[in-house]
């Protein structure tokens, strides 16, 4: 405790100076973002680190940075690296907000221990490792909060990507676009189901007309949705079944018997029409798709 009683002296008799020569260093970094981050907000983040990093050294020492006394640095810090990720600092210059501490710190230390050259080493070599692993900590929780922002938006795409419209009374539609994987068959699974409670219908037409394979898992998939559909008290119909994708299911032995298909979704939703009773009639005068123009 010795070395680190030391260091805590040192940081809580010239925080002052340790302040304003840390600003002056990171304001000279080539990592300095001045355009992502106001003076005053650096100011207060460092200045607030210093006193947690004072205190902890003071109440913990230098050698355990995973024990309760440094449970307010390690917050702070990743605190700070996720609002700088979220602002569109990179891990480098995230990271420097600590290791620019090095310079002002050591500057300290000589200066205060030049006539004990041994206490100097020990003291150097203390606040060296000390400085690292919170770098590192830095890192790691930059890191993690990039990797939760990035599966929060994977998510968001995959339930943008899932869309369940109504089509008529009773019936709605769910068209695939993508590959389906586990993942994604989880989030068909639950926005196709709070849809049919949503609306109340009766018949759920998943299309895949825009899944460009059909493999075991993908039918595996399918068939899974559809008895989840079914558990509801909807029938189920799969639309957007290409030769080549009928071919794929026959060789792979995969049971669709029980489950009515149709090549298109409108051949779908005209099966869907007769078993709801609704139909639609034709105004007069409109003419059949395909016809010539007077």
């Amino acid at each position: 405790m010795k070395s680190a009683s030391r260091l805590a002296g040192i940081l809580k008799n010239s925080e002052k100076e340790l302040l304003a020569e840390w600003l002056q260093e990171q304001r000279a970094a080539v990592t300095n973002r001045g355009d992502l981050l106001k003076e005053s907000d650096l100011r207060e983040q460092s200045r607030a680190f210093l006193t947690a990093v004072q205190e902890a050294t003071q109440k913990g020492g230098v050698e355990d940075v995973d024990g309760p006394a440094w449970a307010d640095v390690k917050t702070q810090l990743a605190e700070l690296s996720r609002a700088r990720s979220l602002a569109g600092f990179s891990p480098s210059e995230t990271a420097i907000f600590v290791f620019s501490l090095k310079q002002p710190l050591f500057s300290r230390l000589r200066t205060e221990l030049k006539s004990n050259p041994e206490a100097l080493a020990d003291e150097m070599w203390s606040a060296t490792v000390l400085l690292d692993k919170l770098g590192l900590y830095t890192t790691e929780a930059y890191q993690k909060s990039r990797e939760s922002v990035i599966e929060r938006q994977q998510t968001e795409l995959l339930e943008l990507s899932t869309p369940v419209v109504e089509l008529w009374d009773d019936i709605v539609a769910l068209p695939l676009v993508g590959t389906l994987d586990s993942q994604r068959t989880q989030i068909v699974m639950e926005t196709l189901l709070q849809k049919i409670v949503q609306t109340g219908a009766s018949i759920a037409i998943i299309d895949i007309t825009g899944v460009p394979t059909v493999d075991t898992l993908v039918a595996q998939h399918l068939l899974k949705t559809v008895a989840a559909t079914r558990l509801m008290g909807a029938d189920c119909i799969i639309s957007g079944i290409r030769p080549q994708i009928a071919q794929t299911i026959v060789h792979l032995g995969v049971n669709l018997g029980e489950v009515t298909t149709k090549a298109t979704l409108a051949d779908a939703f005209q099966v869907a029409l007769k078993r709801t009773g609704a139909s639609i009639a034709r105004a007069a005068g409109d003419k059949a798709p395909g016809a010539e123009r007077a």
